[in-house]
């Protein structure tokens, strides 16, 4: 078994103002193991340390004791998925420049960002891949399994949003 660090994000329902019962019912459906955030009003981030087989499961089990908590809340975002230079510097240990040169100042092609412009924006695990094959850059194995899974949460996410038949007509583009 092994340990996985990560965040859910939600947007509270109506009636999830009482923040000692937030944090109660939490507790009681099985995530004993997130430190719960409340800052801003009707939004709530958990960030677990959750065990498991894999981070897959970890991710996974925690999304379900989440949900089944807070009925009436909506997953945002799982992190650490989408990155900046500084987040990457900071969950692999090293300096912002040492990122910038890395991934930026190269002549290797760059991971393909999700957002170019001030800042850029990756998904992690997109560039953790490509750290470890084109630079042969030492990345933790639980880092990079934790960005896979949020990432799949969030795509799933993203696609509660989507328009059914234009996914349907893009898959058959793009198959």
């Amino acid at each position: 078994m092994t340990e996985y660090t990560f965040t859910l994000s939600f947007v509270l329902g109506v009636g999830d103002a009482d923040a000692d019962a937030l944090v109660e019912r939490l507790g009681a459906a099985g995530c004993d193991d997130a430190v719960v955030g409340i800052g801003r009003r009707g939004r709530l981030a958990l960030e677990f340390t959750r065990e498991a087989e894999d981070a897959a499961r970890a991710v996974g089990s925690a999304v379900a004791d989440a949900c089944s908590a807070l009925p009436d809340a909506m997953l945002i975002e799982a992190s650490p998925d989408l990155v900046g230079l500084t987040d990457v510097a900071s969950l692999l240990g090293v300096t912002r420049q040492n990122v910038r040169k890395l991934i930026v100042c190269c002549d290797a092609p760059e991971p393909v960002p999700v957002h170019a412009g001030k800042p850029t924006i990756w998904r992690l695990a997109g560039v953790l891949r490509w750290l470890a094959r084109e630079k042969r850059y030492p990345v933790p194995p639980e880092l990079l399994e934790v960005a896979e899974a949020t990432l799949q949460v969030n795509l799933a996410v993203e696609a509660r949003d989507a328009d059914p038949r234009v996914q349907a007509e893009l898959a058959a583009l793009l198959a």
